[in-house]
Parts: structure tokens; C-alpha cells; sequence
């Protein structure tokens, strides 16, 4: 199942039921598929009710499309979300926007959308990715130490 630590280009969401939107009003999430943390979110994303409205690209494969207007080490950098119409957006805005899509995190977009909410977010969003790498190192040998030990049945 976790075809994203491979370097895959995932286009679809991993839930195969229909989706309602057509290709052209779909959100598409750019994510670091390098980043252990950043890609058991997204897997987290797209097995929601809803995750099969988003399109994912993993920004981390040197020949991901990204389309005009984002460049990979700037993908590769923060939280990117390309709206049905081309614009782009980042950090707060784009978990906004993916989290207004899911059923299931609407009310995490409702507080966000709250006055000055989105500016507390975007604020430790920045605080947090300075660390990300040493954080998603962490949760990668955490997860890779639980799947070892589900494995051998201890």
C-alpha cells in the first residue's frame, strides 16, 4: 500500500470509488514523497472519504510534472496545493484548501478560516519545517521499527 516511499507519481488517490469532479477541478497536492512524515500524511489524505478528489504528485522524483509556475526545490520546500485554476498555493492556505476538500478535517478548515487562525497556522508551519528533517527522520525509523516488530510477531 505504501506505494510513495517508492518515488512514485501517484495521480489518483489510492481510493478507487468514483469521483465526482472531473480532472480539471481537482486540487493537486504536491508532497515530498522522501519525507516518511510528509507521505504517511498524505496516504492519510487520500484514504479519507474525499481523497479521491485530490490528485498527488510526489515532488521528490526528478521527472514529476509540476506544471508552470512551481519549481521542484520550491515544491520540495513547503506545502504546495495547484487550484482547478492554476493558481498555487502554499502552507496554511494549501492544508486549508486540501482540509476543505475531506469530509472529515472540514472542521479543521472551518476553525482555520476563524480571524487570524490561517496566520497562527502559517506561523508554525514555518516554525515546524526547519525541523521537519530531523522529525521525519525520527517518525521513519519509528515506523520502520513498528513495521519489523509487526513482522517478526513480537
Amino acid at each position: 500500500m505504501n506505494d510513495y516511499s517508492k518515488g512514485t507519481i501517484v495521480l489518483h488517490a489510492l481510493d478507487n470509488s468514483p469521483s465526482d469532479q472531473s480532472p480539471l477541478s481537482r486540487l493537486t497536492v504536491y508532497y515530498d514523497g522522501s519525507c516518511p512524515l510528509c507521505t504517511a500524511e498524505i496516504e492519510h489524505y487520500a484514504t479519507r472519504s474525499g481523497g479521491n478528489r485530490l490528485d498527488y504528485v510526489d515532488v521528490s522524483d526528478p521527472k514529476a510534472e509540476l506544471g508552470p509556475g512551481l519549481a521542484q526545490k520550491e515544491a520540495m520546500s513547503r506545502f504546495h496545493v495547484r487550484q482547478p485554476d492554476g493558481s498555487i498555493a502554499s502552507g496554511a492556505d494549501a492544508f486549508t484548501l486540501v482540509w476543505e476538500a475531506l469530509p472529515a478535517w472540514n472542521w479543521v478548515a472551518k476553525i482555520v478560516s476563524l480571524p487570524g487562525a490561517k496566520a497562527v497556522l502559517e506561523i508554525g508551519y514555518r516554525f515546524f519545517l526547519p525541523m521537519r528533517p530531523a522529525l521525519s527522520a525520527l517518525f521513519g525509523r519509528l515506523t520502520r521499527s513498528a513495521d519489523i516488530k509487526t513482522q517478526s510477531g513480537k
